[in-house]
C-alpha cells in the first residue's frame, strides 16, 4: 500500500477504524454433499454481532482485548503484513456472541477484524484473501455474506448464496459448556453414503424453499438436520423440544450442530406469533435455566 500524502507533503496518520460482523444461530443445515464429498453448512444470520476497533500505535505491538481473543491477533498480523502496514496497535473486541456456544462468534471476530483494517487504513482486502488468511486459523462460518448462504466451512469457500432470510425467530436453550470448533472437526464421525445422498437431497429441498420463501419446509429441512447430527453432537433437549414444537405450533427445531444452543423456529408473520413465542418462553423457563431469543437479519 502507497502512503497517503496531505497538500503540504505531509503523511496522514491511519485514523482509528471499526469493523462489525453479525452471528449465526448455528445453521440451518449442515452436513457432505454427495457430489463432490465436501462439508457444507447453510448460514442462519441473527441480529447478534462483533465489533472490532483498531487503535494504530506506532509504540507497542499488535495487542487485543479481551487478550485470549489470540485468533483475532493472528488474521490482523497476516493482513497488516500482507499488505506492507505496521503491525502494531490495539484491537478492542466487543460481542455479545457467546464463545464455543455455535453462534459463529470466532468467525464474527475475524471478519469484524478484517473490516476495522479496511476502516483503519482505507483499503479493500478481496474476500478470496480474507477466506484463505481465515482458513489458516479454523474453519469458518460464510458470516462474510449477508443473507443465506451454502458454505464450505472446512474450505472456507463459498458454495451458494440462497437469498435474504424470511423473518424468523429462535426461542432457544443453551445446554451448557463449550465446544471447540478446531478440536470438534478435527474429531468428527465420517458420514455414510446414504446421509451424504440426504443432506444433498436437504440441500436442494432447502435451496427451492429460499427461492420461494417457504418457511415450513425451511423449519422441516433445519429440523431434519438437527435429528441427523444426534450421532455427533448430541443435545440432551431435542425430544422435549420436539415435543413441544408439536405442541406451540413451531416451523420445527434449528440447532447449533458443532455448539450448545438449541431453539424452536418461529415465523414472524404467523398471526399466532406472539402468543406462540410468550408461551414457549414460558414453558421453557420451567425446565431450562436460561432462555434466549434470536431474531434473523
Amino acid at each position: 500500500m502507497q502512503e497517503r500524502w496531505k497538500t503540504d507533503g505531509t503523511a496522514v496518520r491511519p485514523r482509528i477504524g471499526t469493523g462489525t460482523a453479525f452471528g449465526t444461530f448455528g445453521e440451518l443445515l449442515q452436513g457432505v454433499h454427495a457430489d463432490n464429498d465436501l462439508d457444507f453448512l447453510v448460514t442462519f444470520p441473527i441480529d447478534r454481532r462483533s465489533k472490532v476497533i483498531l487503535q494504530p500505535d506506532s509504540s507497542r505491538e499488535l495487542k487485543v482485548v479481551p487478550e485470549f481473543k489470540q485468533k483475532s491477533v493472528q488474521l490482523a498480523a497476516r493482513l497488516l503484513e500482507y499488505f506492507s502496514l505496521p503491525c502494531k496497535g490495539l484491537l478492542l473486541i466487543e460481542s455479545d456472541l457467546p464463545i464455543g456456544k455455535g453462534l459463529a462468534s470466532s468467525s464474527a471476530d475475524l471478519l469484524a477484524t478484517a473490516r476495522a483494517i479496511e476502516s483503519c487504513y482505507g483499503i479493500d482486502i478481496p474476500i478470496s484473501l480474507l477466506q484463505t488468511f481465515m482458513a489458516e486459523i479454523e474453519p469458518t462460518d460464510g458470516v462474510m455474506y449477508p443473507g443465506v448462504v451454502s458454505f464450505y466451512h472446512r474450505k472456507v469457500e463459498l458454495g451458494e448464496i440462497f437469498g435474504p432470510m424470511p423473518r424468523l425467530t429462535v426461542v432457544a436453550v443453551d445446554e451448557g459448556g463449550e465446544v471447540d470448533t478446531i478440536e470438534y472437526n478435527r474429531l468428527r464421525k465420517p458420514y455414510t453414503s446414504e446421509e451424504k445422498l440426504e443432506y444433498t437431497y436437504l440441500m436442494n429441498r432447502l435451496k427451492i424453499a429460499f427461492q420461494e420463501q417457504d418457511v415450513y419446509t425451511i423449519g422441516q429441512v433445519a429440523t431434519r438436520s438437527t435429528i441427523m447430527n444426534q450421532s455427533r453432537q448430541e443435545k440432551r433437549s431435542l425430544k422435549h423440544l420436539l415435543q413441544l414444537s408439536h405442541e406451540q405450533g413451531a416451523l420445527g427445531i434449528v440447532n447449533a450442530h458443532s455448539g450448545t444452543f438449541i431453539g424452536l423456529l418461529f415465523w414472524k408473520e404467523d398471526r399466532d406469533y406472539e402468543r406462540k413465542v410468550a408461551e414457549t418462553i414460558e414453558k421453557l423457563k420451567q425446565t431450562y435455566v436460561n432462555v434466549y431469543v434470536y431474531h434473523s437479519l
